[in-house]
């Protein structure tokens, strides 16, 4: 029952935050078509903001990724209590990077709107996107934190 909480764990934090990555782009994507139908000289500005959200998808895999190795390490025979382990410890990221990447997409598709009709003020654009990136590095920080621990002396009860 273990490996099944730890999987569910892992599977979380890899479709959450990859869903809102896929929102994050897509909103953003939109916003660079319509943009580029008035000039397509700011393509390369526009590209910017519309992979941002994709970082979060990123955050999701690479815990799932470590959160991964550390079950092989255990050879997936881990208790019930590091199963729960392994699924509260994926949640961070998880839905860190689901939620900052849809609104992300918006800030950036926001921004891909003022990059547009002031190419100059393309800087301040990325400014605000980076601000709800950061909320996504905390979850995946937490996350990471939770992956060092030692979960082989986890003490439940």
């Amino acid at each position: 029952m273990g490996l099944a909480w730890a999987l569910a764990g892992i599977f979380l934090a890899v479709v959450l935050s990859g869903i809102g990555s896929a929102n994050g782009i897509g909103t953003a994507g939109q916003a660079a078509a319509g943009a580029l139908t008035e000039t397509s000289e700011h393509f390369g500005k526009y590209l910017i903001l519309v992979a941002l959200p994709g970082t979060q998808g990123i955050y999701g895999f690479a815990i799932a990724f470590l959160l991964l190795l550390k079950l092989q390490q255990f050879n997936y025979a881990i208790t019930p209590e590091q199963g729960w382990y392994f699924f509260f410890a994926a949640l961070p990221v998880a839905f860190a990077g689901l939620f900052s990447a849809i609104y992300q997409g918006r800030v950036c598709a926001a921004g891909i709107m003022l990059t547009g009709k002031q190419p100059k003020e393309s800087a301040k654009s990325l400014i605000l996107a980076a601000i709800v990136e950061f909320y996504a590095i905390l979850g995946f920080v937490i996350s990471f934190f939770a992956w060092l621990w030692p979960i082989s002396s986890l003490k439940i009860g």
